[in-house]
């Protein structure tokens, strides 16, 4: 779809499915596209890493559900939690948007694996803008990601408290213990 989009941008037309590098111009749309795009968001959106979604009433799920209205992009970026130790077992997304929205959310996803919730909530937009080399006019994308993962955490926080434990009073009963 990227590619389709690129090619309708620019003029040149569609790349024909199963095109390989090779095969294209240098003035094909995919030419463009990765002269547009950092090869790491290409390879993100190429390649999504953690595509799908949790049960959303599963309580180890936290759901954050983010959008900007100026662009149209909308993410949902779910965390599974062990309730044990607190830490992200798994990750997943789903993402309506351009090509560093996708690949902004799928990063997120590989980063916050096998972290704890508050060291997932370090993870800054700023982190995620310069790793993918995103240009100024798509650090947005990178902003929902951030907030994709607040709002995740929030609802397994919010999860947690309904049922009358949170996953932090369990570590402090875990070192209490030790």
């Amino acid at each position: 779809m990227l590619r389709r989009s690129a090619g309708k941008i620019v003029g040149l037309g569609f790349v024909q499915e199963g095109a390989t590098r090779s095969s294209l111009s240098s003035k094909s749309p995919l030419h463009l596209l990765q002269r547009l795009y950092h090869e790491r968001v290409v390879d993100h959106y190429n390649n999504p890493r953690n595509v799908g979604s949790f049960e959303k009433d599963d309580p180890s799920v936290g759901t954050g559900l983010v959008g900007a209205p100026a662009c149209g992009d909308v993410m949902k970026l779910q965390i599974k939690v062990d309730e044990q130790s607190g830490k992200i077992v798994d990750a997943c997304f789903k993402t309506f948007g351009c090509g560093s929205a996708i690949a902004s959310s799928s990063l997120a996803t590989e980063w916050v694996k096998g972290k704890q919730m508050d060291e997932a909530l370090s993870i800054k937009n700023s982190e995620i803008a310069k790793h993918l080399s995103l240009p100024p006019v798509k650090l947005h994308c990178s902003m929902l990601a951030e907030d994709a993962i607040k709002a995740a955490v929030k609802d397994y926080e919010a999860k947690r408290a309904k049922q009358g434990t949170s996953a932090g009073d369990m570590n402090e009963g875990k070192a209490a213990d030790a």
